[in-house]
């Protein structure tokens, strides 16, 4: 899309009837954090008993590992009150993990063998055991050094009454939610093709403790610092590369996002279809199962992407199924490491630019994506992962060679013209103000978060291990001498207890076979 093709639909925005429009943003976010030991080394500790069951409290729980601490934050429409929520978890749950700390960067600390990686724990209910067996399926596919990897997912949603001017100006006319959801899909299209920006700007993961590779061979071109550490001089985010969440047995998965339709066909296909890889791991059927089931994924969510369409789901229904039922409702971005240089592991900045780059991606003119498109936005990301800070990197802008300072200085003159309109909506500079500053970076590699990490790790003298456990450090302290901003100590306490006996109802309401209930599960999907 040219800027005079944004220009005009930001042109189209700006009368009184849909210059507001946009008001009303709402987000949440999911923050992952590993439970380390004093020393650094993963927490051998079950989960915390004080923050409450994993399965039932809804803002506190685990992802892959019982030491995988996941936060979750209701739904807001104020930036400033998801980070103060998120703090107030991170603070909360601190004070119930005894000396134990937080880690503060996405890829893991020193880890000596996988099996240290103890599997999450949901109880003995059906629904609990499911999640387990899953996650022992994801050991026994992929290895559980990956699944301690730590992450940031960002949800959005755009107010309705910025979708109904859009149909309006488009003089489209069909149902709103179908609207919605293809613009969602567009969004996610432009998302995928400019990703790269995101590891460029956000990647901080350029380093990490060499036992994270167990012994296997990488051709990514590592330095290494002091005794135990690997990094790349110039690359931005190993968690979105070959050693991070992606996998060569997902890569031939052509899911595709040029209509909700061919979206639920591809991954129904996916967690319908036999697997030539894990067809020999024993499933639930067996005595001793080691995965759910023999399928390509075992279930939708091992479907790794930077970017998800989503709809809440009801009681017992898959994502796509939501979809099917309702259209998409929100967005997950999945494609943020945690950022090191705050204590809630985002900041408020990288919201804002957030908000002014998907709302970009949204108005943008979204050409489909064939599979060699989508296969040249991978390897953009590759590029940048390795070596998104090389003077004159290239990139492949529509099958050309183009740097990555011209392509980035070519976003960020339209993402101001968005900035400029949102501004004007909300009555606020800070948009453009984060705009303006986040475009120096393209120029200068070293204002990265990258740059930045590997800057501060080489001047500090220490491995990356130890550099990481300081800052674990420092942020335990600062949670501590911060008070609660939004919750109390005595409510979250409140929703601890209550979660136990939310369990206790789900158990009590089993009335077949954790393998009946499988069946049931797999017929209905």
């Amino acid at each position: 899309m040219t800027t005079h093709d944004l220009t005009k639909a930001l042109t189209a925005l700006a009368p009184e009837q849909h210059k507001f429009a946009i008001k009303g943003i709402q987000r949440g976010i999911e923050r992952e954090a590993l439970r380390i030991q004093p020393n650094g080394t993963i927490s051998q500790q079950p989960h915390p008993k004080g923050v409450g069951c994993a399965l039932t409290n809804g803002h506190i729980t685990t992802d892959f590992s019982e030491s995988l601490l996941e936060f979750i934050t209701p739904v807001s429409g104020s930036a400033e009150e998801t980070l103060n929520q998120l703090h107030d978890l991170q603070k909360f749950t601190l004070s119930q993990m005894g000396d134990e700390l937080l880690w503060p960067i996405s890829m893991p600390c020193f880890i000596e063998h996988q099996d240290d990686i103890a599997l999450a724990q949901f109880g003995d209910s059906n629904i609990g055991r499911m999640k387990t067996l899953y996650r022992e399926g994801l050991k026994n596919r992929y290895g559980s050094m990956m699944q301690a990897i730590a992450g940031v997912h960002f949800n959005i949603s755009l107010p309705t009454t910025f979708w109904q001017s859009l149909q309006t100006i488009k003089g489209d006319t069909g149902p709103l939610q179908d609207f919605i959801s293809s613009g969602y899909l567009g969004l996610i299209r432009n998302f995928k093709r400019e990703l790269w920006l995101i590891s460029y700007l956000f990647g901080a993961s350029p380093a990490l403790c060499n036992s994270f590779l167990q012994g296997r061979s990488t051709d990514l071109p590592f330095k290494k610092l002091g005794k135990g550490t690997l990094y790349l001089e110039t690359g931005t985010a190993l968690r979105l590369g070959n050693l991070g969440y992606t996998n060569s047995a997902q890569s031939s998965l052509k899911v595709m996002y040029n209509s909700l339709e061919e979206y639920i066909a591809g991954l129904k296909a996916a967690i319908n279809s036999p697997s030539d890889i894990y067809g020999q791991l024993a499933d639930y059927r067996d005595a001793q199962p080691k995965q759910l089931n023999k399928n390509v994924l075992q279930i939708e969510n091992e479907f790794y992407s930077p970017i998800r369409p989503k709809r809440n789901a009801n009681s017992g229904e898959t994502p796509t199924d939501a979809l099917l039922r309702g259209g998409i409702e929100y967005i997950e971005i999945r494609a943020l490491d945690v950022n090191p240089f705050t204590a809630t592991g985002i900041d408020i900045e990288q919201i804002h630019f957030l908000d002014v780059f998907l709302t970009y991606c949204l108005l943008k003119d979204s050409p489909t994506m064939d599979w060699d498109s989508q296969q040249r936005s991978t390897e953009n990301l590759d590029t940048v992962v390795s070596d998104g800070r090389a003077v004159q990197v290239m990139l492949n802008r529509s099958g050309e060679a183009c740097s990555l300072a011209t392509w980035g200085s070519d976003i960020f003159s339209q993402l101001n013209h968005v900035a400029a309109y949102m501004d004007e909506a909300y009555g606020v500079s800070y948009y453009s103000e984060t705009i303006t500053r986040l475009s120096q970076w393209v120029a200068d590699p070293e204002l990265t978060y990258s740059g930045r990490y590997v800057k501060q790790l080489k001047e500090s003298g220490l491995d990356n291990g130890h550099f990481a456990l300081a800052l674990a450090r420092n942020y335990q302290q600062s949670h501590v001498d911060t008070p609660y901003h939004v919750y109390s100590d005595s409510y979250l306490k409140q929703q601890a207890e209550q979660s136990f006996v939310a369990e206790q109802t789900l158990k009590a309401a089993d009335n077949v076979t954790f393998n009946a209930f499988l069946d049931a599960y797999f017929n209905a999907n």
